[in-house]
């Protein structure tokens, strides 16, 4: 049999000299590790490659062939930084003038493409996938590229999604594919236009993809048919039709009481307005996860959001956060639970401004001190980025003196720019920065972009806390009040949900520092964090008392007084669709109580499953009033009040 043309090294390893073979040969190590990789077995196919790659240490391109396969396997067991690393190394040391090696090369950046991509980070995961679209020289992996191009830029640059689907439909008629392949197809396709609101044609795309997984059979349902139903009922959502969508979500067996229902999580915390992200109470999306059987989200990515891509990736990473107990894990339907959906809003309750843009703003305030000017940031990220890197190289031709600084420091705030890439630009940044006398949080600002851009896995509490945490003890960040307030409130913020160890510390540090003034943002944001902790552990003096010394409205609820008790409940709707389809399900509400006791802005934050139960529930609870409360303004008397509103028939 023909051996594939990027094992022939390997071959010629096993045979090109007079020296004893050895009981293996390389070229039948490489098979077997081949074989392992198909299986399920993926510690043992690691396993395989590690002992191959010790084998081929010394021939450079073996080693790249090992190296890039072995990456697949570690990727597999979760170990994406092992992974990444692997494929980095692999792909340097390939030979990129021998075309026998493009499946590897192919191989290895479309694996960083897939490390990037679960690791939320889709701006560097597209571009890999661009790379690897490049590689490509079969129609297959043509088409596997252009798909995972259109699934991340529909988040990160429309205009790029539209394009890499334009050049995948024509690859894709000339294809023989099975019916599944143009399910996941169409589904990605379906998934751009709706992002794009291209409405009628998504909708049309998501019933091609239902009838590819086998129609709306009831009889025979897994967790692809639920994916392309819950897309579809969006799409009718969006396009008016709020029967036909409840029906697509009723035939996802989502909410159906005949089945069991999602549980709320106890660590079920949507992301807080304002932020890094500068989320809006308007901006909304709809993100799919697992609940593994640890209780943690698994396999989280962004469907749709109102407000756009970065919106969506922000509510992802929150939903990535949240957990269930065991007893919730064993009660809960295995099925949903592969393949869960919610509908997310920010919180109001503690807005909290960026602690990000305000390191970003001494820098920007200490270059313009220099004669610097600095560009507002784009509205559209992925367009300006060719201009961007244009600018840089304009200024940086003369060497990178303090004139680059502001075209560096806009690449590195492109949110769509790769993780590699901004590392490298901050570096830069930060060197020239230093060199010119700049203030603590300035530098600041661009050592945290180098050190969050460290690995994959910085989502991760655990890794954040390994990588920033030592930079409170390093002499320019301790010696400064802003920067130490500044990693404190980061580290505080990054902590696991639910975590309180060594947090409250951490605040107190920040607000009883004499050399914060009261009414520094910072130290204002380690008073509201305070009165947030002391909240949710029940000690109402503690938190009323922080949040007054915060100098902000006395308007959250619980900081004031108690509670207002309801006088009396509002109209109980249970939607006609829903109940025809015997669907259930719960809205976590958050509302403001006015003095008088009428409610005040009822929205909902978290929502399962997705645009069933929003409308009924916000109708609910703005009609439902409570005690009144005397206020001396006469305003608000209880803000961001939570509850949960459940749903079950017969129940």
């Amino acid at each position: 049999m023909k051996r594939m043309m990027a094992t022939a090294a390997l071959v010629a390893l096993a045979t090109g000299s007079g020296a004893q073979q050895p009981a293996r040969t390389v070229q039948q190590d490489f098979d077997a590790a081949e074989q392992l990789d198909t299986g399920t077995d993926k510690a043992a196919a690691l396993a395989a490659w590690e002992a191959l790659e010790r084998r081929v240490a010394s021939r450079p391109r073996s080693h790249a062939i090992v190296l890039v396969r072995k990456s697949a396997a570690l990727l597999a067991l979760d170990r994406k930084d092992e992974a990444n690393a692997a494929a980095q190394a692999g792909l340097a040391i390939l030979p990129a003038d021998d075309p026998s090696l493009r499946a590897d090369r192919f191989r290895a950046s479309f694996n960083l493409g897939r490390i990037a991509m679960t690791s939320l980070d889709y701006a560097t995961a597209a571009d890999w996938f661009a790379k690897a679209e490049a590689i490509a020289d079969t129609p297959r992996d043509k088409m596997v590229a252009n798909l995972a191009l259109v699934q991340t830029t529909t988040f990160t640059d429309p205009a790029a999604a539209a394009a890499a689907q334009a050049r995948l439909d024509p690859l894709v008629a000339s294809a023989k594919l099975d019916a599944a392949s143009l399910g996941t197809i169409a589904e990605a396709k379906g998934t751009m236009q709706l992002n794009r609101g291209e409405i009628p044609a998504a909708q049309a795309t998501f019933r091609d993809a239902v009838r590819a997984f086998g129609g709306m059979n009831t009889q025979r349902i897994d967790v692809r048919d639920v994916s392309v139903r819950s897309d579809a009922a969006i799409a009718y959502l969006l396009g008016g039709n709020e029967t036909e969508a409840r029906r697509y979500v009723a035939m996802t067996g989502a909410g159906a009481t005949s089945i069991g229902l999602i549980d709320p999580g106890v660590a079920m915390v949507p992301p807080d307005c304002g932020g890094e992200a500068g989320l809006k109470p308007d901006d909304m999306a709809v993100v799919e996860f697992s609940i593994a059987d640890d209780g943690t989200a698994q396999g989280v990515r962004p469907i749709y959001a109102a407000g756009g891509g970065k919106v969506a990736l922000e509510f992802a990473r929150a939903v990535r956060q949240w957990a269930w107990t065991a007893d919730q894990v064993k009660a809960m339907p295995t099925f949903l639970r592969y393949n869960a959906r919610v509908e997310v809003r920010c919180n109001l309750a503690f807005q909290r401004p960026s602690i990000g843009d305000g390191l970003d703003a001494e820098l920007v305030a200490w270059g313009r001190g220099k004669g610097l000017t600095f560009a507002e940031k784009p509205d559209a990220p992925a367009i300006a980025l060719v201009a961007q890197r244009h600018a840089l190289a304009e200024v940086a031709a003369a060497g990178d003196t303090l004139t680059a600084l502001p075209a560096l420091f806009a690449l590195v705030e492109n949110p769509v720019l790769p993780r590699d890439e901004r590392r490298v630009y901050a570096q830069r940044a930060l060197v020239i920065a230093a060199a010119n006398g700049a203030p603590a949080p300035a530098k600041l600002s661009l050592d945290l972009a180098i050190r969050t851009a460290a690995t994959a896995d910085i989502h991760k509490p655990l890794v954040f806390r390994r990588l920033i945490e030592p930079m409170l003890a390093e002499p320019a960040y301790a010696a400064d009040p802003q920067s130490r307030a500044a990693l404190s409130l980061l580290l505080v913020d990054r902590e696991a949900t639910g975590a309180r160890t060594g947090k409250e510390a951490l605040l107190r540090q920040v607000a009883n520092d004499p050399q914060l003034s009261a009414s520094d943002p910072l130290k204002v944001g380690a008073l509201i964090r305070l009165a947030s902790i002391a909240q949710t552990r029940g000690d109402l003096p503690a938190a009323r008392a922080a949040f007054a010394a915060s100098g902000l409205a006395a308007s959250q609820c619980a900081l004031i007084d108690k509670q207002p008790a309801v006088a009396s409940y509002g109209h109980d709707a249970y939607p006609d669709e829903a109940r025809r389809w015997g669907m259930g399900g719960w809205t976590r509400m958050q509302f403001d109580v006015a003095a008088d006791g009428t409610v005040k802005g009822a929205r909902p934050i978290v929502a399962y499953p997705p645009f069933v139960f929003g409308k009924p529930s916000t109708a609910m609870i703005t009609t439902t009033r409570f005690n009144k409360t005397y206020r001396p303004d006469g305003g608000v008397g209880c803000g961001a009040f939570t509850t949960n509103v459940r749903y079950k028939l017969g129940g």
